[in-house]
């Protein structure tokens, strides 16, 4: 099972090279950030609470994050493997994620992290603030204290998998393709047994 980590700071790009990693790899997308929006649109007491929280910049709690990790493994038993968009945030979730992943028999194959300057994070997010409809993406403070959040807790992830030698780090600023073909690059050498018919599309990718 091939299971990615795609990481990085809000912003960075990381849904529109999901997008692709899926259609090329067959995965499950685990977004938690999607799961998330989709409590808070059904108005269940999870998505009030992680609405508040999320409007101020913050975290949601790790147990709730984990729950539904549980729960979206458990309802996809037969996928090709995972990514996971926006998880783990922090080491302790690193380290649950690897505990949940073993009780299903499989593991974190490899960790792509697209590196953004700060300045542009911001520029990114307020322009797709003005179709998202998003708050948190319409407050420069507030998009800067995401990011803070992000380099003060969650880029400690990334020591974490570069202990199990599985991260790697990608300049997220260029064009769509080339940055996608470069983290093909790395998934493939996570994945030895990867079919004829991958690396013949991902061969064309770099082309």
């Amino acid at each position: 099972m091939l299971n990615i980590v795609l990481f990085g700071p809000p912003g960075a790009g990381k849904g529109t090279q999901s997008q692709k990693l899926i259609a090329r790899y067959n995965l499950v997308h685990l977004s938690t950030g999607d799961l998330l929006r989709a409590q808070i649109a059904q108005g269940t007491e999870l998505g009030l609470r992680a609405k508040k929280l999320m409007d101020e910049g913050l975290l949601v709690p790790d147990e709730v994050v984990i729950g539904m990790i549980n729960s979206a493994l458990n309802d996809n038993k037969q996928a090709a493997g995972f990514i996971f968009d926006g998880f783990p945030r922090t080491v302790p979730q690193a380290e649950s994620l690897d505990a949940l992943l073993a009780q299903h028999d499989t593991k974190v194959s490899c960790m792509v992290a697209l590196e953004v300057a700060e300045e542009e994070l911001v520029t990114r997010l307020l322009e797709r603030g003005k179709t998202s409809g998003r708050p948190d993406d319409q407050n420069e403070e507030k998009i800067r204290k995401r990011v803070t959040v992000y380099n003060t807790e969650t880029a400690q992830v990334a020591g974490y998998y570069a202990q199990q030698q599985k991260f790697h780090a990608l300049n997220g600023i260029g064009a769509i393709d080339s940055i996608f073909a470069q983290i093909c690059g790395i998934i493939d050498q996570h994945q030895p047994a990867t079919s004829e018919s991958s690396r013949q599309a991902t061969d064309e990718v770099k082309a």
